[in-house]
């Protein structure tokens, strides 16, 4: 009997989102596949890839599964997420080779599984905003959650304030945790010389961190400006006090939210501090785009980005409205200032931040989780 080598099996599990969905309806190669995680580049890398949304609604059993232990999560303390899609997804993940979680809300119902001995495959687990989910977990459970994330063979941040919060809480015992840059596809972010500007400032972003309350005062302050503000209906209450010279759109399509991108005079990503999001997808996007960017200086994107103020963008600090105000008026009153910045912009993506950069080291921890695969022949 001789042993060949096959295709590694990775499993990907998702979280259920209109976006999601219209990223899986678009053909390989398009600029809204980001979303998924590097399914296309994972499958082109040489893994036999499969994911969660594959199949169609979640069994009765399943939901019904699924309720029964959000609730019981809950009721003890503990922070939940959507039990019902990775029970419905068990049998596929446990006959993988490894399972990349690319969200918590599902990988921690998934690692909660692992450590019930529901789930037996090797885990690589994405953290999106983790620590500030343990926080709020009660005493009691905080040792079992500690438990359950010792669990996955690794863990990727794709902020460096992140991984340090989840090195100090898992502590020498903890699998490794690793920073990754996320990256962007510089072919299809780049610069639009025909679009014609229509707002002077243009801010994109669904994430809850965003502090468009910050950004609306500054509206306030500066009625000569004009703003375009793009974002989920999450933010419906704090962007309906608009000033008359904001312009507020939620839920636009992908096509169109690009399209608003590249008509912004100056991107302005105004952030709350935390230690995962700095608004990166969009930072990255409009940095490819050659858009002067106007970025908050949180722990997510101060490392590990190439983020040089003045340089490639500027950082301001959080909650710093006269700083704010400062680097964009910097960028309006200058504009061969703000063209220089926006190409040393896009010269910094494509050097050290392209989506192939990123889908290559996921990759590379897929395939070292898994370890060498082989079939009988």
């Amino acid at each position: 009997m001789t042993g060949s080598a096959r295709r590694p099996r990775a499993f990907l599990l998702y979280r259920e989102s209109a976006l999601r969905r219209d990223a899986l309806r678009q053909p390989p190669g398009t600029a809204q596949r980001y979303s998924l995680y590097g399914l296309d580049e994972l499958a082109a890398g040489g893994l036999d890839v499969h994911h969660n949304l594959e199949a169609g609604d979640a069994p009765v059993q399943s939901k019904v599964a699924g309720s029964v232990l959000d609730r019981a999560v809950q009721a003890a303390g503990g922070y939940s997420g959507d039990f019902r899609s990775v029970l419905a997804s068990r049998h596929l993940a446990n006959a993988a080779d490894v399972v990349f979680s690319t969200v918590d809300t599902v990988g921690i119902p998934l690692v909660l599984l692992a450590r019930a001995r529901l789930v037996r495959t090797p885990i690589v687990y994405a953290a999106i905003g983790l620590p500030e989910r343990i926080e709020q977990l009660a005493p009691r459970v905080v040792r079992l959650y500690a438990d359950a994330y010792r669990r996955p063979r690794a863990i990727v941040a794709y902020g460096w304030g992140e991984v340090d919060a989840l090195r100090a809480w898992l502590g020498e015992n903890g699998p490794p945790v690793h920073f990754v840059a996320f990256g962007v596809d510089t072919d299809a972010f780049r610069p639009v010389p025909a679009a014609v500007p229509d707002s002077d400032v243009v801010s994109i972003g669904a994430d809850l961190r965003r502090d468009y309350a910050l950004l609306l005062s500054l509206a306030e302050r500066r009625p000569e400006w004009t703003f375009r503000i793009v974002a989920s209906r999450d933010h419906v209450r704090v962007l309906s006090s608009a000033p008359p010279n904001v312009t507020v759109e939620f839920d636009l399509p992908f096509a169109l939210t690009h399209a608003r991108l590249a008509a912004g005079r100056v991107v302005v990503l105004p952030v709350q501090e935390n230690s995962y999001s700095g608004a990166t997808t969009v930072l990255l996007q409009a940095m490819a785009s050659a858009k002067p960017v106007v970025v908050t200086r949180t722990a997510a994107v101060a490392r590990g980005y190439h983020l040089e103020d003045g340089l490639n963008c500027r950082l301001v600090p959080p909650a710093a409205p006269a700083a704010l105000e400062h680097a964009i008026s910097d960028l309006l009153g200058d504009p061969e200032r703000a063209i220089a910045v926006g190409a040393r912009a896009r010269e910094t993506v494509v050097q050290h931040l392209s989506w192939h950069r990123y889908t290559d080291t996921i990759r590379e921890l897929l395939l070292s989780a898994c370890g060498p695969i082989t079939v009988r022949a």
